[in-house]
């Protein structure tokens, strides 16, 4: 599992100082994706019955996606961040992959354990009462439909399907396409969301700005509240690794983005600025697409989608949707609007029933 939900640098996913590198377990040899890694991987190999994580930003649903298992990632305040150390407050949430968000090895169980982690918690009150509202009367089980499929209004954006003629995914996304329609889903295909280039680039976007003030504030917060701990700032954390290279593996991870978040000094002008910009394209992007089209979700590869949705805080489940030549596992992602999660479950669920993809792990080199 990485350490700092891997925003310590730019290294490489799945590793941190206490546990070494995390492995793939289909193929030992593949990625199995960074940050909730371990979550993912305890869940696909039968290890535990489920799991939790956060997210920011792709760290359940790219785990999730690339280890055959269900990851949900509910809308930021759904769930309490309660001794969670995010990167940002405005983009983290818990569930199974993220501090009490849900990763497991069905839909089902990963809806059970949603079920169990909702609500108001006055230790993280402002975002859990606001998104307690759309909290619906007998929780998310009663949305385990399999018929879930039928009626709905599925967007497939442009931007994310870029595979090469022939591949093995490009083909296996087209036939769940043909098995939602035939499902009784309305799927609207080649959808543009405004500006997408600019929403997936973090230079240009505003997060490279506001995160790591966010960051920095978010951890120094956090650690000043810990009983015992014996670094209390992000300072106190570079000084200790810089001490400590070989445990920390300093040569190979570094700490690039730590020290770029150190120099920052708190929310100012720019980076409220970069806030701003980041709500309207959000407003102007995913959120415009889908009200015009009144689309129920869009559907997207693995974590492909993850950032537009990260910025606004909005929910999605990843469910296993095949496996390539060599056997490592992708997804299918079903995004949508903050409040939506009874909605992507019905789909996520009717989808998994209706296509069985996931198979027990392979452990192959």
């Amino acid at each position: 599992m990485d350490e700092w939900a891997n925003f310590r640098s730019f290294s490489g996913g799945g590793w941190s100082a206490r546990g070494g590198k995390g492995g793939n377990p289909y193929v030992l040899s593949a990625t199995p994706c960074g940050l909730s890694t371990g979550s993912a991987i305890a869940a696909a190999a039968s290890m535990t019955a489920v799991t939790l994580g956060t997210e920011t930003d792709g760290s359940i649903l790219c785990p999730a996606s690339l280890n055959s298992v269900v990851g949900i990632k509910p809308m930021v305040g759904l769930t309490s961040r309660a001794g969670v150390i995010p990167t940002t407050p405005r983009q983290a949430s818990t569930g199974w992959h993220n501090k009490d968000r849900p990763i497991c090895r069905t839909v089902a169980h990963a809806v059970h354990v949603l079920d169990a982690i909702v609500g108001y918690d006055p230790v993280d009150a402002p975002a859990t009462m606001a998104a307690s509202k759309y909290i619906p009367p007998g929780g998310y089980t009663q949305f385990l439909k399999k018929d879930g499929l039928r009626g709905k209004r599925i967007g497939v954006p442009n931007g994310f399907f870029n595979f090469p003629n022939g591949n093995v995914q490009q083909m296996v996304y087209t036939q769940h396409l043909n098995t939602m329609r035939k499902q009784g889903a309305i799927v609207i295909e080649k959808l543009d969301i405004e500006n997408l280039s600019v929403l997936l680039d973090s230079q240009n976007n505003g997060q490279q700005i506001a995160l790591p003030a966010e960051f920095k504030l978010s951890l120094n917060s956090y650690l000043s509240n810990v009983l015992h701990s014996p670094v209390r700032s992000l300072a106190e954390i570079i000084a200790f690794n810089n001490a400590h290279p070989v445990e920390e593996n300093m040569k190979e991870n570094g700490q690039t983005v730590f020290l770029v978040a150190e120099n920052t000094t708190g929310i100012g002008a720019l980076e409220r600025a970069a806030i701003r910009q980041l709500n309207k394209l959000s407003a102007n992007g995913l959120k415009k697409l889908m009200r015009e089209h009144e689309l129920d979700a869009i559907m997207t590869p693995n974590n492909a989608a993850s950032s537009v949705l990260a910025i606004d805080g909005m929910p999605a489940i990843t469910v296993p949707a095949g496996y390539g030549k060599q056997g490592v596992p992708f997804g299918l992602c079903f995004g949508g609007l903050r409040g939506y999660e009874p909605r992507l479950i019905e789909m996520a669920y009717a989808f998994e029933q209706v296509t069985m993809v996931r198979k027990p792990p392979t452990f192959l080199p």
